[in-house]
């Protein structure tokens, strides 16, 4: 039996799941595609995080693990082949958690002061 023939037989329903979702609420804004965030890397793991620190992006995806954490894919503003990570290509699009960005507009409810 192929491997293919196997992956077609074998079911999975948890990838039959949608894992994008509409919107997310973060410090009171709901936050949708397209939206600008600014990113706080919260790990500190790597020299990215470091390199993400106060930058300004451009909300690609939100999307929902199995496990029910939601991450934002993000392309970032300052990044010169930023067109490529709106075609999902690596190296271009990160993925960050709602606590790790901070909305780049106030919340519904509050005016912004003259």
């Amino acid at each position: 039996m192929s491997l293919k023939t196997m992956m077609e037989d074998f079911p999975w329903p948890e990838l039959d799941v949608e894992t994008r979702l509409e919107s997310v609420r973060v410090f009171g804004v709901d936050l949708r595609v397209s939206d600008k965030v600014r990113l706080w890397p919260k790990k500190r793991g790597d020299i990215m995080d470091l390199a993400f620190q106060k930058k300004v992006a451009t909300i690609e995806a939100i999307e929902q693990d199995f496990e029910g954490q939601i991450h934002l894919a993000v392309v970032l503003d300052d990044d010169p082949g930023r067109d490529l990570g709106f075609l999902r290509k690596p190296g271009h699009r990160f993925f960050f958690s709602t606590e790790e960005v901070e909305p780049m507009r106030l919340p519904d409810n509050q005016q912004e002061s003259p």
